[in-house]
């Protein structure tokens, strides 16, 4: 019986050290592999997405920078999606057990809530792409933002003589702010647009002041590179961007109102007399509840829209870019298809793919000096948006493997030391024995 404990006990040990040994490699690994930073150029399927970097070629010259001028780098691409993990995705995205959305002919878009903020379906949101005049919303808010309505701005013979859609502006004619923001929202006017960036101090001002915004907003895959959207040297954006700014525009009342507006008076020039404006979206007062929105179309963007309705007590938006007419169908006929789908799953309760940020990701509070994060200062979730999946947050440190190993370490310990005491006792009576006996 002793020899047998006796070779029991190192045999323990010897074991106990294996699985020590092997918990020890196991733990580091996993612990190393969760505190590596990812890289940022996003992974798997997400970097097989096309058009993740830039939009498609150009199919003419005029995103040629100017003589003198390099054409600007890509932007940065953050290390996760912006809005979660699935809006990372390529394809169409969607809440499982729900509905296949309706065919559209957009490359990309994104479906959401205005209030809550959920996105509730979408296909390749993240996705590159020109927004055409769709820019605009994102200048009509720096506009708001910064000028006084009532701000009185003198036409130009530029402003009259800008390219592509024109309210009518005349050199010396005389405009409020509010006229021109409403003519560059329900008429897409160009001119206007170069007008009220005149007034922000300067085209390259403008831009300046965009592109912090969209920055602000966490809308990181837009660079504005024309004011009007009329395409330049490194115009981008994406369907979740401006699904964002589109949100955070009709958080403004004199945005809302233009979108909604179907015709204003407008003051007209030198000798010629004022004239009608009407808002060129066609389904304003056509679909239930519509709340108004904006078209864009260039030749390297393709047809762009965005729009938002209420029925009930949702209002949703949706965003689509390059897309094209099938069947004379216009791109914000398409769109309305989409928010027929989106009601149908906001009636369903879906769950949603992602969200709209509130903030830009690096602008968000990191956590103090200990670790913990302020939950006051967390970015809020919107009402119908579920949590973050947690991922491997809450795995230990030492991984699936290491931890049953340290596990079985410890049954060996407290195996090996129920037989040192065991023997230690059979010691002690060995030796009482030997006492009375001597």
């Amino acid at each position: 019986m002793r020899s047998t404990t006796s070779r029991s006990v190192p045999a323990l040990l010897v074991s106990l050290f294996v699985l020590v040994t092997a918990a020890l490699f196991a733990a580091p690994a996993t612990s190393l592999a969760a505190k590596t930073p990812r890289k940022a150029q996003p992974s798997g399927e997400q970097s097989a997405c096309p058009n993740r970097a830039l939009p498609p070629a150009p199919v003419d010259t005029s995103e040629e920078p100017k003589p003198g001028q390099t054409r600007p780098e890509p932007l940065p691409q953050p290390k996760d999606p912006v809005g979660g993990a699935r809006m990372g995705e390529c394809g169409i995205i969607q809440a499982s057990g729900t509905p296949e959305p309706p065919t559209v002919t957009a490359a990309s878009w994104v479906l959401s809530d205005l209030d809550s903020g959920a996105v509730l379906a979408a296909k390749d949101p993240h996705a590159r792409e020109r927004p055409a005049s769709l820019i605009k919303v994102l200048l009509s808010i720096v506009v708001i933002r910064e000028l006084r309505q009532d701000m009185v701005v003198v036409g130009t013979a530029e402003d009259a003589n800008q390219e592509g859609t024109r309210v009518g502006l005349g050199a010396g004619g005389q405009y409020t702010v509010h006229q021109l923001l409403f003519a560059l929202v329900m008429h897409s006017g160009n001119d206007a647009a170069h007008a009220l960036a005149r007034s922000l101090g300067g085209v390259p001002v403008a831009l300046e002041k965009m592109n912090a915004l969209a920055k602000e907003l966490g809308a990181l895959d837009t660079r504005a590179a024309t004011p009007s959207g009329l395409d330049g040297p490194g115009m981008t954006t994406s369907a979740y961007d401006l699904s964002l700014i589109f949100s955070a525009a009709m958080k403004h009342k004199e945005f809302a109102e233009a979108a909604a507006t179907r015709q204003i008076d407008f003051p007209g020039f030198a000798n010629k007399p004022g004239f009608k404006v009407n808002n060129d979206n066609s389904l304003l007062g056509r679909y239930p509840g519509f709340l108004g929105g904006k078209t864009g179309f260039t030749d390297d963007a393709r047809h762009t829209y965005l729009g938002a309705a209420k029925q009930g007590d949702r209002r949703l938006a949706v965003v689509l870019l390059r897309g094209e007419r099938v069947n004379s169908l216009p791109l914000g006929d398409q769109g309305a298809k989409l928010l027929d789908y989106g009601f149908a799953l906001a009636r369903q309760g879906s769950r949603p793919v992602g969200e709209l940020v509130e903030r830009a990701p690096e602008a968000q509070p990191k956590g103090d000096a200990s670790g913990n994060q302020s939950a006051a200062l967390a970015p809020p979730l919107g009402n119908n948006v579920a949590a973050p999946d947690p991922g491997d947050s809450s795995r230990s440190a030492f991984g699936n493997v290491g931890l049953p190993l340290v596990g079985l370490a410890g049954v060996a310990v407290l195996i090996s030391f129920a037989l040192w005491w065991r023997r230690r006792r059979a010691r002690a009576a060995r030796g009482a024995a030997a006492e009375l006996t001597g």
